[in-house]
């Protein structure tokens, strides 16, 4: 038997132990360009470390999840944090585990709006991106460089999420 996982919406409070949302933040918003153009400042810091390692900008292209979903694994990136931003304008489940003791604990599982996106911090268990209904494109900034970025761990017994209501 597996252990069922409820979904959540994302809010800055609830990820907040994990990293940041990214969205459009009104109190972030500055007029530029003559006034034609709103921007929305630092939403977020990626974080890298290592000498020679660098941020780069990345499109990934996610097949959706069949439902009901196994959580069986998560992963982690020691040097550097992992953003997402939805390119396709679809929702997206977000997974992510406290660290306990150097492995993750139990999922929480969110459900991003196509307006938002996560940045999760260096060493935050999470699961691979987690495209929902069709085929979806993601803006993801990450590390690029020397040393092995990538941990996983494999769970004994998978975590269930059923199919999110939309």
């Amino acid at each position: 038997m597996s252990d069922l996982l409820s979904i959540q919406p994302l809010t800055p409070e609830a990820f907040a132990p994990f990293g940041e949302v990214i969205s459009a933040k009104p109190e972030t918003m500055r007029l530029i360009n003559g006034g034609t153009t709103e921007r929305f400042h630092a939403l977020f810091s990626p974080q890298v470390t290592g000498e020679g390692a660098r941020v780069i900008v990345n499109i990934f292209r996610g097949q959706p999840r069949a439902f009901p979903y196994e959580v069986g694994m998560m992963e982690r990136h020691p040097f550097g944090s992992q953003s997402f931003s939805p390119l396709s304008g679809r929702p997206f489940l977000v997974a992510v585990s406290p660290d306990e003791d150097g492995r993750p604990g139990r999922p929480q599982v969110f459900l991003a709006r196509p307006d938002q996106g996560v940045n999760y911090r260096r060493n935050v268990w999470h699961h691979p991106l987690m495209a929902i209904g069709e085929i979806s494109d993601f803006l993801v900034v990450d590390r690029d460089g020397p040393g092995n970025n990538l941990e996983e761990f494999f769970f004994d017994k998978p975590f269930v999420i059923l199919e999110p209501h939309l």
